[in-house]
């Protein structure tokens, strides 16, 4: 298997759930699972088809409460297609002896193939394979090729093939107790006779979506006009179609389908829409080769070269796929956010969490116009933030920790720990850092574009808007002369009140202040930068004063920080008085610990009585922000930062981490990677195999980590190639290790395409020939350089040796 092939062998009922995840096929607008077409919802398979930013709200009584929850819906499944030997039961891979079988996904052309042979109940041995794809270029395209041979056999093929509108949202056992019936009012008909449709809308939200299936038949490569028998009901609507088979012969059904929704631009009628892109579509074949050309523009776009094991580069390869699967050039025109689950399955409900501020690194360098358009889907939620801020008595905007179709907050008022098979309150609506991190996306956005467009008329306004809400979150503490921020939840999620405290909430989160501090900062440094037309306009608009940007200056100096110990942060005010866990006791008795707040209130505990943190808090900081951002900013708080700051606080918080969270391999192999190289490497790899090898043990069955397969891109091009974009250039401070061989980026920078290759701690930049563009600025370490169109530059960082704490 090549480095461009991902696949399983066998059929493992047990690992279905993991396997039809990793191989979900999209484009950005749709995706589908890969699970098997004969299947349908049950222990085993979940065929489940998303459309970004399709969403329905449902009310459960749940322990005596109303539960309102808003969901990505499951679309009925266009991928239904099963057959049967002459009148013998319809085809189940459960009861039929699996000789061979075997499913390859390839990373290159975005194919899924499956190959399979069995041997049924009457002793006839049948060779199948199938392919599919969801159409890169062609949005609202899908195919699948089924052919079969009879190998020793001959007699009657009938293939059941169609739309199955039987399906509810209810991929993750824990929402069970929840309403799941998203789709009503199914209606089927047949506008040819080689085409069905099936169309529905969404109870609440009253999306309209249709779906058109056109199916034709070859047999032994030449095309049969044999009958297609009407299977019909208002969810499900097929065609039964028969042909005859001689031993050794092939039957081949091909299905194309298209897909649209009432959201969609340029369009008409959903299912006017269908019927005629399903009659005019191309065959499976010719589809496959324009969908194969845009994935190969694609991997041209975001070439990630490397000289590291198979396994790994097979697993970078994989994660840029399923990245570019959930938002892609096709995303670029729709209102969609970043779903922190991909439209890979049904997890979080396809909500959108802060997990742009690992995606968007990946795209802003590669394409920035589908980097604004994620941005602008919180632009396009402003007034609801600045709604939510209103209600909370604030002033600015208070972005939701979880966001779906209009930008209210759909955290959930209650979780289930499955552990234990108990409700609980759910706080972790509480995390207003979200915040900054859209604040951080709209700076860093700018910072690496240039896009002053976007920074003035749009991204401006959100920032100023989101400074307003954190600086009235801050109250002066006259007994500190320090601001305060109370009652929030950090990054670390574990940590939502203090032991024995009803009131949610901690005080003084370390990363919520701090970044505060750069936020208010950062703030009145835009503001300044503005063009006066446009700074006149933003602040009348938004009546600041000039009393309320003075107070953003002194909160920029004057906010507080906790510190314990000898230099180390403290996660927030009070953490260093919580008790210490008893780590290994924990691990010996349960093995796997990721999820320790479960087993905690499983055993009638609680984790926020410990120092024990789900994935990175402070941490965090290191992550966001460069030593020397992070030492400008604590000392002008007045918080001189001492050498072996930064190391102490990693290791003390690394032993205090369980790790709950795909991202928090990210985050620590970025922390580790200037100190510690080779613990940086195993958290790298971590992240590689979170959802590879599902580490979660039972989550990426119900969708990818889609931050956590993106940060380990940016790990490649922002921490260990030492990319970033500061000071109107593009800087290097390449860090890879030599005996990785070399590591080869595509990006673009300022509209110049460029081909960077690291080794070790040199880097060579190459610029693409072409028409004149003005030059870009290069630089690593003291040396700069302006680059014109086919030009190159070599750097080299060798004369300051590698020096790695871990040896």
């Amino acid at each position: 298997m090549s480095v461009w092939q991902f696949g399983f062998q066998g059929f493992d009922p047990a690992d279905e759930g993991r396997r039809e995840a990793l191989c979900t096929l999209g484009n950005g607008y749709f995706a589908t699972r890969g699970a098997a077409p004969e299947s349908t919802a049950d222990d085993v398979h979940y065929p489940g088809t998303y459309l970004a930013g399709c969403y329905n709200r449902l009310t459960t009584q749940v322990a005596g409460r109303a539960v309102e929850d808003e969901s990505l819906v499951n679309a009925p499944n266009w991928l239904l297609l099963t057959f049967r030997v002459d009148d013998g039961p319809w085809f189940d891979l459960r009861r039929v002896e699996v000789l061979d079988h075997e499913q390859e996904l390839d990373l290159e052309r975005g194919i899924l193939v499956r190959r399979l042979r069995f041997r049924d109940d009457g002793g006839r041995t049948t060779r199948v394979v199938q392919r599919r794809f969801v159409h890169m270029s062609a949005p609202h395209l899908a195919g699948l090729d089924t052919a079969l041979v009879a190998e020793d056999w001959s007699g009657r093929i009938t293939f059941r093939c169609g739309i199955d509108g039987r399906v509810t949202n209810s991929g993750v056992a824990r929402y069970h107790a929840l309403d799941s019936q998203h789709l009503t009012d199914h209606h089927t008909f047949q506008p040819a006779p080689d085409t069905v449709v099936l169309h529905t809308r969404t109870s609440q939200s009253r999306v309209r979506i249709a779906e058109a299936a056109r199916a034709r038949v070859f047999v032994d490569g030449e095309p049969v006009d044999v009958a297609h028998t009407l299977i019909q009901q208002n969810d499900l609507i097929a065609h039964d179609i028969t042909v005859h088979l001689d031993q050794r012969s092939e039957a081949r059904i091909e299905k194309i389908i298209a897909l649209r929704t009432s959201r969609d631009p340029a369009t008409s009628e959903p299912v006017v829409e269908v019927v005629d892109e399903a009659r005019c579509a191309p065959g499976f074949d010719e589809l496959c080769r324009s969908h194969a050309l845009a994935w190969a523009r694609l991997h041209r776009e975001f070439h990630c070269g490397l000289s590291m094991s198979e396994e790994a580069q097979r697993s970078v390869r994989l994660h840029l796929f399923h990245l570019l699967q959930t938002v892609s050039p096709n995303s670029s025109d729709l209102d969609v956010g970043v779903p922190a689950r991909g439209l890979h399955g049904e997890a979080y409900r396809g909500h959108v969490f802060w997990d742009e501020l690992f995606v968007l690194p990946t795209l802003t360098l590669r394409r920035p116009r589908l980097a604004r358009a994620l941005l602008m889907y919180r632009y396009r939620r402003l007034d609801r933030a600045r709604r939510a801020a209103a209600e909370a008595g604030l002033p600015g905007a208070m972005f939701p920790w979880q966001s779906g179709s209009n930008g209210r907050e759909e955290s959930q008022q209650l979780h289930l720990n499955p552990r234990s098979g108990r409700w609980l309150p759910d706080h972790t609506h509480l995390q207003r850092h979200v915040g900054i991190a859209i604040a951080h996306n709209i700076h860093h956005y700018h910072r690496a574009t240039g896009d002053d467009e976007f920074r003035d008329e749009f991204g401006a306004e959100m920032l100023l808007e989101i400074t307003r809400f954190f600086a009235a979150l801050a109250h002066y503490d006259r007994s500190r002369d320090r601001y305060v921020i109370r009652g929030v939840v950090g990054p670390d999620e574990y940590h939502t009140a203090y032991p024995g405290r009803e009131d949610p909430g901690i005080d003084n989160n370390a990363y919520t202040n701090v970044m505060t501090a750069w936020l208010c900062r950062t703030a009145a440094q835009v503001l300044h930068e503005l063009p006066a037309e446009r700074h006149h306009q933003l602040v009348e608009q938004l009546d600041l004063r000039h009393g309320e940007i003075d107070r953003w200056k002194r909160i920029a100096q004057r906010m507080y920080v906790p510190f314990h110990g000898d230099g180390i942060i403290s996660q927030f005010e009070g953490y260093n008085q919580l008790d210490e866990l008893d780590w290994d006791g924990y691990r010996q008795r349960y093995g796997d610990i990721h999820r320790l707040d479960r087993i905690l209130e499983a055993e009638g505990d609680d984790p926020n009585r410990y120092q024990a943190s789900k994935q990175a808090d402070v941490l965090m900081l290191f992550y966001l922000l460069s030593a020397e951002e992070l030492a400008g900013l604590l000392d002008g708080l007045g918080y001189p930062m001492p050498t072996g700051t930064i190391p102490a606080n990693i290791e003390y918080y690394l032993q205090r981490t369980s790790h709950g969270s795909t991202l928090s391999a990210v985050v620590h192999a970025w922390v580790l990677a200037r100190s510690h190289r080779h613990r940086a490497l195993e958290f790298f790899d971590h992240a590689l195999a979170a959802d590879v090898h599902d580490t979660q043990r039972g989550t990426t069955s119900e969708g990818i980590h889609l931050a956590a397969m993106s940060g380990s891109i940016d790990l490649l091009q922002r921490c260990f190639a030492g990319i970033e974009v500061r000071d109107g250039a593009l800087r290097l401070n390449p860090q890879w290790p030599t005996e990785l061989g070399d590591l080869e980026l595509t990006l673009r920078y300022r509209g110049q395409p460029l081909a960077i290759t690291v080794t070790g701690r040199t880097a060579t930049v190459r610029t693409a020939p072409g028409h004149a563009r003005p030059p870009i600025t290069c630089a690593c370490g003291d040396r700069t350089v302006l680059l014109g169109a086919g030009e190159t530059a070599r750097f080299s960082l060798e004369h300051r040796p590698w020096q790695d704490d871990s040896t």
